[in-house]
């Protein structure tokens, strides 16, 4: 299915000239888009084909941490990203209201009435179990509901996603990737974590040794320990099928994470060396897929031991890619 359309909404409504519809409108910050999300808008999209609504979404840009907690944590997802995954679930809109100051003042009748009803007309409100709203989250789910029946929306409570490790969370998913572990990673996102960013030059030292790698510049998105992963990679096409900007596949491989000790790179970089595949990437966007965690990084005494190094790591990206 495509992204949901991304949508931006400030206080005169939505931005642009695409006016909004009658919809189900699911409410959250959907970082991650994790199984817990996931399962929230299953659900709302299985409503929503019951009363003949489309199923939109309202998000936030930056995080409310930002502005009223102790800072955004670092990012899961892209909005970008948000939209593909949210779209593959079948939302057709991805709203998306700044969150400043002035916002984070408004008192929850203001949000659910000049937001969500009057900017958005939704006519059902999805939200999890803990939802507050408004300044200083004073809203509750009782008021959230109270102010629905004047405003004309229904509201539908979504129970927390769990398993035997507990809710599913975007900080849970944050603490498995931080710490490296990939099975928890995919076993709460439902899918690997990626990077995405843009191919530019390094010191293409990787060519001299054999390992011609392409440097990935500038992922958002959270890093996981240094070290080497088995992945699969897309890049960005602009004009795929005339359907507009979307990732394809591009190819399997390994990507080292780190600063590369043995031959004294010193800054962080993120290489890629493409299994079975030659071709031009420089410039290209792409987004990389951490499949499986192979090692650590380390550094080695000689250039011969890295290269013996690097062809025992393709050799077991190739077994963990085939097991993915």
């Amino acid at each position: 299915m495509p992204a949901a359309r991304l949508i931006e909404v400030d206080d005169t409504g939505v931005a642009g000239s695409l006016a909004p519809a009658p919809c189900v409108l699911v409410v959250g910050n959907f970082d991650g888009v994790h199984r817990g999300h996931q399962a929230v808008l299953r659900d709302a999209v299985a409503h929503a084909g019951t009363i003949g609504l489309a199923v939109c979404v309202l998000t936030f840009d930056p995080h409310p941490a930002a502005v009223v907690g102790k800072g955004a944590p670092p990012l899961l997802t892209t909005l970008e990203r948000r939209a593909e995954l949210v779209g593959e679930l079948g939302v057709e809109r991805m709203y998306v209201r700044r969150f400043d100051a002035a916002f984070a003042a408004w008192q929850p009748d203001r949000f659910a009435r000049d937001l969500v009803a009057r900017a958005l007309e939704a006519r059902v409100v999805v939200v999890g179990e803990n939802f507050r709203f408004g300044a200083r989250r004073a809203g509750d789910l009782t008021l959230l509901r109270d102010l629905g029946k004047e405003l004309g929306f229904d509201v539908r409570v979504s129970a927390v996603a769990r398993d035997a490790g507990g809710p599913y969370s975007s900080t849970r998913a944050r603490e498995a990737i931080r710490a490296g572990n990939v099975d928890e990673v995919r076993n709460v996102l439902g899918r690997p974590h990626a990077l995405t960013g843009v191919v530019v030059h390094g010191d293409e030292r990787g060519r001299t040794i054999g390992v011609p790698t392409a440097n990935l510049a500038g992922p958002a998105e959270l890093l996981p320990p240094n070290g080497v992963y088995a992945v699969t990679a897309e890049r960005y096409d602009a004009g795929h099928n005339g359907r507009g900007g979307v990732f394809v596949p591009l190819a399997q491989g390994l990507t080292n994470i780190g600063v590369r000790p043995t031959v004294g790179g010193g800054r962080l970089s993120i290489e890629t060396f493409f299994l079975d595949y030659a071709g031009d990437l420089y410039d290209a966007r792409l987004r990389v897929h951490l499949v499986a965690s192979l090692r650590e990084e380390k550094k080695f005494g000689s250039l011969d031991e890295l290269k013996a190094q690097i062809a025992r790591d393709v050799a077991d990206a190739r077994v963990a890619l085939a097991r993915a």
